[in-house]
């Protein structure tokens, strides 16, 4: 996969940093997550003030992130690295004989995308003959639960351990006391210790964000009318989504009609939409931060009987079988799924004693109109994600729900 096209649609905003004045924070979202800190409240019009977890350091890091040529394999971006700064693993070399146990504590399988990926680790696992026993538990979105499986799997005899912490702080302990026992590779979301021999993610939210508003900006005539679609507040990757997105649209001119939260539920979705063109007449553009209910939106157009405005998904099958059938104006960031088998190949290289980034930063690839064929496979299931990377690995697409 190539991030040019995600580099080039966010070339525009990286030029624009110096300008940008600040104003006043997977698609993967765990059950009860925190209700603090909203950006732009239900019902508030306008794009509100700026997220209390905004951090224009970060923001401006990512953003810088997503110009630079990953490090790599061509074709292969679950091994590719961003600006990587190496360290030693020596002290983590497996010695004597007899195969590798890798453990994985996980937050939990409870949205498509964790569901996706965790086929995608195990069957990354399952193509290294060394690894003789993968063991997973799953901490079914619950924190007391995943500090239990993180112990009990650091009380065992795993020669390394990765962990897709639940939430970040109430993790912390827990991460930190198995450091003490055995090599940590944290991935996906992070925890407030750097104690792990790696941390795994893709660029992060803000480069998502900034991707699906400058679109919009790009498209969507002067003083035209947006309304953002956001799952729910106090999550930091959606948090940073949406303040990149502020970020660009307030620079822009154009109008955020409404700021509101779907709880990713598609009847609330559609009955969103549907209120906001009753008061506002017309809709010019759809951002979202997570495409789960894109689909939703798209239908909640063509039943009010208008044209759908220039919108923003996911790289969600649904959204881009409906993208392409409809000939919407569209793109697609991503939160790849392919991140999933890099925990694994890390692990395996700490274990030989090679060396791995502290931060294993991924790239973020983007679907645009030109690259839409290339993501978009029919036959595979709706809530599939493309950025799976997962084409060439034993027994797909059918244990990915795929048909032949």
């Amino acid at each position: 996969m190539s991030t040019r096209k995600f580099t080039h649609v966010l070339a525009p905003v990286a030029a624009l940093l110096g300008a940008v004045l600040l104003v006043g924070c997977t698609s993967d979202t765990p059950p009860g997550a925190p209700a603090a800190g909203p950006s732009g409240s239900p019902g508030e019009p306008g794009s509100g003030e700026q997220s209390k977890f905004f951090d224009r350091a970060e923001y401006e890091r990512q953003l810088g992130l997503a110009e630079v040529t990953p490090q790599g394999p061509a074709g292969k971006p679950w091994e590719q690295m961003l600006r990587p700064k190496l360290v030693d693993t020596a002290r983590y070399r497996k010695k004597g004989g007899g195969g590798i146990r890798l453990c994985f504590s996980n937050a939990g399988v409870f949205n498509p995308w964790r569901q996706v990926g965790l086929k995608n680790m195990r069957a990354e696992a399952a193509l290294h003959k060394e690894i003789t026993a993968f063991t997973v538990l799953d901490a079914q979105g619950k924190d007391d639960k995943q500090i239990s499986d993180i112990q009990e799997l650091a009380g065992q005899d795993c020669d390394a351990l990765i962990v897709s912490p639940n939430t970040t702080a109430t993790l912390t302990p827990a991460v930190e006391q198995a450091c003490g026992k055995v090599p940590v590779i944290v991935f996906d979301r992070g925890v407030e210790t750097d104690c792990a021999v790696t941390f795994i993610n893709p660029i992060g939210g803000y480069g998502y964000g900034a991707v699906a508003a400058d679109f919009l900006v790009g498209k969507v005539k002067p003083k035209g009318k947006i309304l953002a679609l956001r799952i729910s507040p106090g999550v930091d990757v959606l948090e940073t989504r949406w303040s990149a997105a502020k970020l660009a649209f307030d620079r822009s001119g154009l109008d955020v009609v409404d700021v509101k939260f779907t709880d990713g539920d598609p009847a609330r979705t559609k009955a969103i939409v549907t209120d906001a063109l009753t008061r506002n007449g017309d809709i010019d553009g759809v951002w979202m931060d997570s495409g789960a209910t894109s689909v939703a939106a798209v239908e909640a157009f063509e039943d009010a009987g208008r044209d759908v405005p220039p919108i923003t998904g996911e790289d969600q099958q649904d959204f881009l079988q409906v993208w392409k059938e409809k000939k919407l104006t569209a793109i697609a960031p991503s939160y790849p799924t392919f991140q999933w088998r890099t925990p694994v190949i890390a692990a395996l290289r700490i274990l030989k004693g090679q060396q791995v980034p502290k931060e294993w930063k991924l790239p973020q690839p983007t679907v645009t109109q030109d690259t839409l064929d290339q993501y978009y496979r029919p036959g595979m299931p709706p809530l599939h994600y493309a950025m799976c990377g997962c084409e060439n690995l034993p027994g797909f697409p059918q244990k990915w729900g795929g048909e032949k």
